[in-house]
């Protein structure tokens, strides 16, 4: 509490403010060793099963395939996005010092930004890859080659690096002033808007352009591919055949209302409906719950990815 006091005053009453302090969830110090250790589990979690996803679909020939590698791509993307967020999380449960820089916020912003637009691409890639595979089996091989299909993620990467610019740049043209703490556990758009003493009308505009173009444009591809492969699924005489190709979209699906439901959730409001505390539990989903879920999500019904662990695991164990 006296850090807090003594940076407040140093920080919080100068006219433009050059660091800021991140509050978390709690000040109670019991509930912060508490929260510490759930956020230590779910990151180790976090981390090894992506990691473990990413290498079996490198080590494993069945798993050479374009929906594969887009999923280990996207296991890839989700081992870095929870990195961007969770050790300053767990830094500020235990540290009384809980100060971020202005370029710290900003570096937090930029490749929080530009791991969440290039997921965002990639979810819309990977649409478009179940509705070959659904709707064109036959030419599905031809369709998504190899060059195809690393056309696509670095696409993804790219649109996600330019988008996470336009986003970071815009934001950080604003001036802070006032009080310098942010009752948050990361640098994000809504409560520093909160914090900005120059005109926010034109930065919410931009903000919304690039959110919602990005968003939107991804949502309309992913609607169309499944649009199709739904026409193609009632086209399917037998049940069984209309339950494979279900259960083959089935783990995309879930993703996608994860992922694109938080962030529609979070910014497509303006800042007077800003709720700290609601927005707060939508934040946590899809920064640390969403990175947690989706290694889940792609093996606990895959046969194919459990056949990998089990070999895996055969090979690994001692003979004998």
């Amino acid at each position: 509490k006296q850090t807090f006091t003594s940076v407040d005053m140093e920080v919080g009453n100068r006219t433009i403010l050059t660091e800021f302090i991140l509050m978390c969830f709690s000040t109670d110090t019991r509930l912060q060793l508490i929260l510490f250790g759930i956020f230590l589990l779910l990151y180790l979690v976090a981390l090894s099963g992506n990691m473990i996803l990413v290498i079996l679909i490198r080590i494993n020939s069945r798993l050479h395939t374009p929906m594969y590698f887009f999923i280990g791509n996207l296991s890839f993307l989700d081992f870095w996005y929870i990195s961007v967020y969770t050790p300053k999380i767990l830094v500020n449960c235990v540290s009384e010092d809980k100060r971020i820089s202005l370029a710290g916020c900003a570096a937090q912003m930029f490749f929080a930004c530009f791991l969440a637009y290039t997921e965002c691409y990639l979810l819309a890639a990977m649409a478009y890859d179940h509705q070959v595979a659904i709707c064109n089996p036959l030419l599905y091989s031809g369709t998504m080659s190899s060059s195809l299909c690393t056309g696509l993620v670095a696409g993804s990467y790219i649109g996600g690096f330019l988008n996470a610019i336009a986003h970071t740049a815009n934001t950080f043209r604003l001036s802070f002033c006032g009080k310098n703490i942010i009752d948050h556990f990361f640098c994000d758009a809504p409560p520093l808007v909160k914090m900005s003493c120059t005109d926010t009308k034109v930065y919410e505009k931009v903000l919304l352009g690039v959110v919602g173009f990005t968003v939107l444009s991804s949502i309309l591809v992913i609607l169309i591919s499944y649009f199709n492969i739904f026409l193609a699924i009632v086209r399917i005489r037998s049940a069984t055949g209309r339950c494979k190709a279900f259960s083959t979209c089935a783990s995309h699906l879930i993703s996608v209302m994860l992922f694109y439901g938080s962030l529609l959730f979070m910014y497509s409001r303006p800042s007077s409906t800003y709720s700290l505390e609601r927005d707060k539990v939508a934040a946590l989903f899809y920064t640390v719950v969403n990175p947690l879920l989706n290694p889940l999500i792609y093996s606990v019904r895959n046969k194919d990815v459990k056949e990998a662990f089990r070999k895996a695991i055969q090979t690994i164990r001692p003979q004998g």
